[in-house]
């Protein structure tokens, strides 16, 4: 069994950079992004926040990423 970790980051804290009126395309980007860096995440947009999922064992890895992406 894989432990998941699911991360949250409000729309209203997306960096300017982002299109904060189109967070489905926001969700898209993180997730390729994510992808790209061998991270098998998921990433969606859900009402008010973006919700990422992803093997904890992954966490330190999409961390990296996600500051690097000014998210964190």
């Amino acid at each position: 069994m894989i432990a998941i970790t699911t991360i949250r980051i409000d729309h209203v804290t997306l960096p300017e950079h982002f299109d904060r009126s189109r967070p489905d395309a926001v969700a898209e980007v993180i997730q390729t992004e994510l992808r790209d860096a061998g991270i098998s995440g998921e990433a969606s947009d859900v009402i008010s926040h973006i919700k990422i999922e992803l093997p904890t064992t992954q966490l330190a890895a999409a961390s990296t990423l996600l500051a690097s992406l000014q998210l964190i």
